[in-house]
This record gives structure tokens, sequence and C-alpha cells, in this order.
């Protein structure tokens, strides 16, 4: 993961998961200083468990990113602590599947509230300070999904399109104040739960955890400011 040195300060949501706790990990290794954002205050407890010692990290539970002022919260927190966020990466989402029916809406209104409705939130929270400081990188988790769906996949590839049709928003309005605008469409991700769930899968081609948060350290770093705009695939080793 690329160093971007010290005073760097990025907002990680979710950052208990699987995903997040890779990204953290990172991050803390290059001397970032972190905004550990989760609804679980018991999730985000395990997570402090391995940074006592971090200083410069701020963890935040109870924070409901669906809602706007939570979001404007966590922010105000961030700003409160370090005066600044350069940087947001939102780990957050949900999958489901199911076919379209009528008994189908209730799974469409509950993806795009924890896919497509939590980006926008915490988007629009930290656009205000980084539109300020003329300064800012964004990074969404999307999916493949997103740009084609396949069978029972309407609700899941909607929402997770509706990421990518923000980020692309974002990116365009924000160009000329040095804000980028990124998401990353990861294949399947080597976790317990999924080992769990697919128990006769082949995982060679699965992608780490890790693989995903170097790829969002770059992104989130100075130098990545050169792409904006992306959706991004991250589908494993080959």
């Amino acid at each position: 993961m690329e160093t971007a040195g010290n005073g760097t300060v990025v907002l990680v949501t979710g950052a208990a998961g699987n995903l997040g706790r890779a990204v953290v990990h990172g991050l803390v290794a290059n001397r970032y200083r972190l905004v550990c954002v989760e609804r679980s205050s018991e999730a985000l407890e395990r997570l402090s468990a391995d940074y006592d010692h971090a200083s410069d990290m701020v963890r935040l539970g109870g924070i409901d990113l669906t809602d706007a002022d939570s979001c404007k919260e966590a922010v105000d927190r961030a700003l409160k602590e370090f005066g600044r966020v350069d940087a947001l990466v939102n780990t957050v989402g949900g999958f489901e599947t199911g076919p379209v029916a009528e008994a189908g809406v209730n799974q469409w209104e509950r993806l795009f509230r924890t896919n497509a409705q939590t980006a926008y939130t915490i988007s629009a929270a930290v656009l205000r300070p980084m539109q300020e400081a003329g300064y800012g990188r964004i990074v969404h988790i999307a999916a493949a999904p997103g740009l084609k769906a396949s069978a029972n996949q309407a609700a899941y590839a909607a929402s997770k399109g509706a990421v990518i049709r923000l980020t692309e928003a974002i990116a365009a309005e924000n160009r000329d104040k040095r804000i980028s605008a990124n998401c990353i469409l990861p294949g399947t991700i080597d976790t317990p739960q999924n080992r769990a769930a697919m128990p006769n899968a082949k995982t060679d081609s699965w992608v780490q955890p890790g693989d995903i948060a170097r790829l969002i350290g770059f992104l989130v770093s100075p130098a990545g400011g050169v792409v904006t705009g992306a959706a991004i695939p991250a589908t494993g080793r080959i």
C-alpha cells in the first residue's frame, strides 16, 4: 500500500468488517490517521482491541449511514479531532438475491437503503469539508452486477449500479476541486462467511481482502488522483 505520510485523515466505514479490517490494517501500517465508523459499537470494540495503542485513530460506534444527521455527526467528529477529512473509504453494503416478484419490493427497498443510500449520505457529508479544502479522495465498494445483472439479482444489481452512477457524478462534479471518486467491483472475497456459505467452491481465484485494501490504498493516496470516475474490477488472482 502506498505511503501517503503523516497527516492524511481517512474515514473508513464498516471498519470492523472483513474488508474494513484489511483497509484499517494497511492504512495504520502506513501511518494514516483514521476515523473508524461502525453501526455496531460491539464490533468496533473488537476492532479497537487490535489497536489499543493507536493514538491517531478515532473510533465511532452507533453511526447509521442511512441517516444524513448521523453521517454529519461522524464527519464533524473527524473534523473536531483532526481538523480535516482527506479521504473516505466506504465498505458498507449488503447482498441478497431473489426474483422480481410482488414480495421482492421489500428486498429492493432494503438493498437500496443498505447499498445506495448509505453511499450517498456519507458522500454528501464528507464532500462539504473536502470542497472547502480543495482536496479529497472517495472510494466506494460496488459490484460487477451493477454493470449487468443476472437472474435473481434485480435489487442487488440495481442498488450497486446506483453506487457506480453516484461515483461517476461525484467525480464529474468535483474534478476541478481536486476531489477524485472511484468505486471497486470485487470478485468473490475470501472471507470466513463466504467459505461457510460455499463449502464446495474453488477458492483459488477468490480475491483476498488485503489485495483490495492495497488497491484502495493507492486510490486514497495523493498519486491516486490520476484516476477518477472509474469502476475498477478486482476479481482475484489470474
